[in-house]
Parts: C-alpha cells; sequence; structure tokens
C-alpha cells in the first residue's frame, strides 16, 4: 500500500451475521494463519486512520479489538453499516465484510476515492464506500443495501472478481486455502 493510512477514512469491518451456511461463526475462520477478523482489520488498518468493527455483542466473538454493538436485533449488513456510520469520526467510510478476505487496501482507497455518495465493485453493495449522508437513506426500514442504495449517487468500479469472493462456506474457505 502507497502511503501511510487515509485521516479522513474510517473503516468500517461488518462481523457478520448468523453465519448459518458457514455452521461457525465467520469472523472466527482461519485463514493464512489469521482469523478473518483479524484479517480485515488489518486491511482496513492500511487503508484508514479509523477503524471501527461493527456487530453484535451478544455473540461473544473473543477478538483482539473492540466491538462496536449494533443495537438491533436484526441481522443484516446494512444494520452494521448504518451502525458503523453513526460512530465513525469522517464524513467519508468503506465498509468491509469480514468473508472477503482477499480485498486488499488499495481495492478500499479505490472505492473511497471513487465515492460520490457511495462507491461499490460491480458484484454488488459490498464492499463498498459510503458519505454519512447516505444514513437517511439507509434508515428507510428497507434491508437490502443494493435496493437502498438506487436512488443514490453511485460509483461503479470493476475490480477481479476473485478478489471478491465471498466465503460462505467452509469449503469456499477451503477453496481460498489452496489457492
Amino acid at each position: 500500500m502507497q502511503g501511510p493510512p487515509r485521516a479522513e477514512l474510517t473503516g468500517l469491518l461488518l462481523l457478520g451475521g448468523a453465519s448459518s451456511r458457514f455452521g461457525s461463526p465467520k469472523a472466527l475462520a482461519r485463514l493464512e494463519g489469521e482469523t478473518l477478523a483479524e484479517r480485515g482489520w488489518r486491511t482496513l488498518g492500511e487503508a484508514c486512520e479509523h477503524t471501527i468493527a461493527v456487530g453484535k455483542v451478544a455473540d461473544g466473538l473473543r477478538l483482539p479489538f473492540p466491538v462496536l454493538d449494533d443495537g438491533s436485533d436484526i441481522r443484516a449488513p446494512i444494520v452494521g453499516l448504518a451502525a458503523g456510520l453513526r460512530a465513525a469520526p469522517t464524513e467519508l467510510c468503506v465498509a468491509l465484510p469480514v468473508d472477503c478476505p482477499l480485498v486488499s487496501a488499495e481495492m478500499l482507497v479505490e472505492l473511497a476515492d471513487a465515492c460520490r455518495d457511495a462507491a461499490r465493485f460491480q458484484r454488488g453493495p459490498l464492499p463498498g464506500a459510503f458519505r454519512r449522508g447516505t444514513l437517511a437513506a439507509l434508515g428507510s426500514g428497507e434491508l437490502a443495501i443494493h435496493r437502498v442504495i438506487t436512488n443514490l449517487d453511485v460509483a461503479v468500479l470493476q475490480a477481479d472478481p476473485t478478489l471478491l469472493v465471498n466465503v460462505n462456506t467452509p469449503q469456499d474457505l477451503e477453496a481460498l486455502a489452496v489457492t
């Protein structure tokens, strides 16, 4: 990564929901010697001066960094995104789901640089960059981020699809460990 972490940028690590297809918390799954949560936290720290991990404190995940409770019983990425934007010390945030372990700091900075109201890659709303002003739209009651941002000014960037892989099952994680 070129240069120091961006002072005007907050990284939001979305720790995930029930992990029903995975069978255990994805945040604690290991890849290349670190948990997916540690990997995401490190990546965000390379890009952003400020980092916030958002999840359900009641899940009791034992992580080496604090977790901001999203304040809701609903398990949906939009809940964590909204909680993170509210807590962020900066106007601009990048959100990284814990189950996207191949996204790099450079990719997050590209999203931030392209952000108007929001920015995303071609494969859908997360990972993404969001301005705090999107909170009103996120609080509309709709739980699908891709539907909420349709009326916003969103930059869509292209990225190598293999880097946007989403780990949903133990087999997905095993495939990454092999490649």
